[in-house]
């Protein structure tokens, strides 16, 4: 009981986490929650007896091997569209309305414009990296795992956290450049 609450809680913190860095790997919202949710199958059934220090390293692998899985089967799925010729884009996808809804709490237009700007220069940047160096830069930077728990959630050695994350940082360095 005690380790179902442990668990519960667990969950709910990274959920949020876990769904941006889904969200960063699929650019889309349905596909990155449904990559959290298996994510978080995978791991209940498989982890849940482990001890709680070692949850948050076998999470991220956990999810991290749905991520892979998913560029695969996007590689494949996008391959057979390209030889049957099939577009696949929904004419009915579009923007949220609600996004487009103003906030009448908003502090201030410009700087929350800036901080939208910023955002997005983010995202494209992340988006622009390797699957594997976003993995580590993610992990180490958002996450907080250490190299030794990253290597554990990339399945790795540390040796190659250490050249992916630091890669990536250079890589960001360089695109981000214009925001320092």
């Amino acid at each position: 009981m005690e380790n179902t609450e442990a668990l519960n809680r667990f969950l709910a913190g990274i959920e949020r986490r876990a769904f941006r860095m889904a969200r960063f790997a699929t650019a889309d919202d349905d596909e990155a929650l449904d990559l959290v949710q298996e994510a978080m199958l995978g791991f209940v059934r498989s982890y849940a007896h482990k001890g709680e220090e070692e949850w948050s390293p076998l999470f991220y692998r956990t999810l991290q091997s749905r991520i892979i899985d998913w560029h695969r089967r996007m590689t494949v799925r996008n391959r057979l569209r390209g030889w049957f010729g099939s577009g696949g884009d929904d004419p009915d996808d579009g923007p949220d309305p609600l996004e487009r809804v103003a906030d009448p709490h908003a502090p201030d237009p410009a700087r929350q414009l800036a901080n939208k700007e910023l955002g997005g220069a983010i995202e494209q940047a992340l988006r622009k990296l390797p699957l594997r160096q976003r993995q580590a830069f993610l992990l180490r930077s958002w996450e907080g795992l250490d190299v030794a728990q990253t290597a554990v959630a990339m399945g790795c050695t540390d040796g190659s956290v250490k050249t992916h994350y630091s890669r990536a940082v250079h890589t960001l360095r360089h695109l981000l450049k214009e925001y320092r």
